[in-house]
């Protein structure tokens, strides 16, 4: 696995907002919210922040890069869960792209999933839900 880029970490470790750069200099937000009714529970957001896109935050950059920003969000992903360890739960939906059914698991979703599992391991159930992928401590 390709090693991650540097990402700066939020001063306040439940602030959950970090970001990153490539090499390209594409700009990534990697935010953790917390659920409505449950503050045990949060959801993964991560887009990028480049007027180049548009204002599209999940558009796909073509940077041939995914996996390394995938090895920065799993780094990120293991660091806040470490500074936050009363978190029970995560959340990811892929949002879908053109052509892809809203309620069946996208390209995005399989690709989280898999890095979830590698960073989720004993003591989690991973599982996917349409186009989410729940993370709980069991």
């Amino acid at each position: 696995m390709p090693s991650p880029y540097p990402f700066k970490v939020p001063s306040i470790p439940s602030a959950g907002v970090y970001y990153f750069e490539t090499q390209d200099k594409v700009l990534y937000e990697v935010r953790f919210g917390r659920k409505r009714g449950n503050l045990l529970a949060a959801t993964i957001v991560f887009g990028v922040l480049n007027e180049e896109y548009d204002g599209e935050e999940y558009v796909m950059t073509q940077r041939f890069d995914v996996f390394r920003v995938m090895a920065t969000l799993q780094a990120i992903v293991m660091d806040f869960r470490d500074k936050n360890p009363n978190v029970r739960s995560f959340e990811f939906t892929g949002e879908p792209r053109a052509g892809e059914a809203l309620n069946q698991p996208t390209k995005r979703i399989r690709v989280f999933k898999r890095f979830a599992r590698q960073t989720f391991r004993e003591g989690w159930r991973i599982e996917t839900m349409g186009n989410k992928v729940i993370i709980a401590k069991e």
